[in-house]
């Protein structure tokens, strides 16, 4: 009986530096049943060229006007045949296992998705010389509504919880993103922790894969939403934690699920202020809503700790504003 076809989708803009790297981490899985889906997101420098430079049965490029990296994944999915997802963005990449490991987890374990560890990495780095270091989620879970609990909560579920999973940490079955429909384009910033939330929902829970690993590069000078922090990021943001909110308010009434989503909340409060006072009062009054009485303490240190210890964070955060601005 032969093994079941694994999609790859990779969406790309501007990658030319690094997309030689992403396809043939792709081509270089173990897993043999697989096809590669590119698909630029109208990059205007070499992207969409060197993609074209790896078309073979295996793998299939598509090119559209800039929409985005969550449209460009949902292209990605409309054109895929595999009854099993790998998304992977183009700056990034797998070790050439990773797939292979994953699959085995879950062509028993049907409805279920598998995870694996994350090396984070700065361009540049060498990631090899980075060890595989196995997260709490090592042991899996077979209740998907604890599982993001403790990944939103952090701290207040647990003192080992919380953390980034990388989008490319996943390997998910098609029959379970299908419940769930396909990325929300409207958003620009968490896309994919909003996406995941349904699919972690809908799925029956996470199965996870030891010895492998996601690598995801990470740049100094990035262009990204932490380094930007406009104000329609800032408002996609909270967006993206309302949605992830609904989702799992949705499933559950726990109150421990409550203070886990008033967390993301108050992190949206703190890093949007004071550049957009608006937006942090908006998320500091869900925080109000869902956890009466839980009281955010930001991790400073030295005189910052004394300075919000005296007269709140808010001071702290505005004078380091005043001083970058």
């Amino acid at each position: 009986m032969p093994k079941p076809l694994v999609s790859i989708i990779i969406p790309v803009y501007n990658a030319a530096a690094f997309i030689n790297e992403t396809i043939n981490s792709a081509l270089q899985q173990t897993w043999a049943n697989k096809e590669i889906i590119i698909v630029d997101d109208g990059s205007t420098d070499d992207s969409l060229t060197i993609a074209k430079g790896f078309e073979s049965d295996t793998v299939k490029v598509f090119s559209q006007q800039n929409k985005g990296a969550s449209a460009a994944r949902n292209k990605g999915l409309f054109e895929a045949k595999g009854d099993y997802i790998q998304f992977l963005d183009a700056d990034d990449f797998i070790s050439e296992n990773k797939v292979e490991a994953q699959m085995n987890l879950l062509v028993n374990n049907t409805g279920y998705i598998s995870l694996c560890a994350t090396i984070h990495f700065f361009n540049g780095e060498d990631p090899y010389t980075i060890p595989i270091a196995d997260e709490w989620y090592i042991s899996g879970s077979d209740d998907p509504v604890d599982f993001l609990i403790k990944l939103y909560g952090g701290g207040l579920i647990g003192p080992q919880y919380g953390g980034m999973i990388a989008m490319h940490a996943w390997l998910c079955p098609r029959e379970v993103i299908d419940k769930v429909g396909g990325w929300n384009e409207e958003l620009t910033v968490d896309d994919d922790g909003e996406f995941f939330c349904r699919v972690v929902l809908a799925s029956n829970g996470i199965k996870y894969a030891p010895k492998v690993a996601s690598y995801y590069r990470k740049f100094k000078d990035a262009n990204t939403w932490s380094a930007q922090k406009t104000y329609e990021s800032c408002k996609k943001m909270l967006q993206a934690t309302q949605l992830k909110t609904n989702h799992l308010l949705a499933k559950t009434n726990d109150p421990q699920a409550r203070l886990a989503l008033s967390r993301l909340f108050w992190e949206n409060a703190f890093n949007f202020y004071p550049a957009y006072k608006s937006l942090s009062k908006q998320a500091e009054q869900k925080v109000k809503e869902l956890a009466p009485g839980y009281n955010y303490i930001p991790h400073y240190t030295g005189i910052k700790f004394l300075t919000a210890k005296v007269f709140g964070w808010r001071t702290v955060k505005y004078l380091q504003y005043i001083i970058k601005h």
